[in-house]
């Protein structure tokens, strides 16, 4: 009898053991989520852009803009930049612009009317012909969206699913989006102006323009010989 009652505090131990381990675990996959919502809708999520260089492509004799793209995280921390050289200047950014319905709630958190974006790539249509560079990947953890620290193989799966919601209009009805389109808009970029892109909550990204500070004057090789 007395090794039958230790057997069973033995089990109960090990399945309250099993227990607490699946709480942790749902806490941690709960905090992920909340940080992943917090990221997506936050206000500070922007890129610049500026024109480092404008030259002559020798084999063709037209000219080729290159220019610099910097991405900030929600901490509105700079990300790598980036570097694209186009034929042209008249540049796109498409990017996937989430607009959420005001009672979606997803693990305790209410997203009210707020929209979230993703760049996927930056483009230019020379007749025919377009030139095209990815940004961010379907399926795959945008740039600035990782979570530090955190479990790597839960987020690809959090990302994966999500990718899958956001592009099917039926699904994305249960994950409470009210409806998720793709954008492109362009703007003609040249030396000298600093280009912000960024979205407005209500749905809409735009591409704002301002002279370059000063401090980059001379800074810059916009002109190759």
């Amino acid at each position: 009898m007395p090794g039958r009652i230790k057997f069973t505090t033995l089990f109960i131990i090990f399945i309250a053991a099993l227990i607490i381990v699946y709480l942790i675990k749902i806490h941690a996959e709960r905090m992920i989520l909340s940080q992943i919502i917090s990221r997506l809708t936050a206000e500070s999520r922007i890129a610049q852009v500026i024109v480092t260089r404008v030259e002559k492509d020798p084999a063709t004799n037209k000219e080729l803009t290159t220019i610099k793209f910097l991405e900030y995280d929600t901490d509105n921390s700079a990300l790598k930049p980036r570097y694209f050289t186009f034929p042209g200047n008249i540049i796109h950014f498409q990017a996937l612009v989430i607009r959420f319905d005001d009672k979606f709630v997803m693990k305790g958190n209410r997203l009210k009317g707020k929209s979230a974006y993703i760049f996927m790539k930056t483009f230019v249509i020379n007749g025919k012909e377009a030139q095209v560079y990815e940004i961010n990947k379907v399926d795959n953890i945008p740039s600035g969206y990782e979570i530090k620290g955190r479990a790597s193989n839960f987020q690809k799966k959090i990302w994966k699913e999500f990718w899958d919601y956001a592009l099917d209009n039926d699904k994305a009805k249960l994950l409470g989006i009210k409806n998720a389109q793709i954008e492109a808009p362009a703007s003609k970029f040249v030396p000298g102006i600093l280009y912000t892109v960024k979205i407005e909550h209500d749905g809409g990204i735009r591409i704002d323009t301002q002279p370059l500070p000063k401090v980059l004057d001379g800074e810059i090789n916009t002109r190759n010989k």
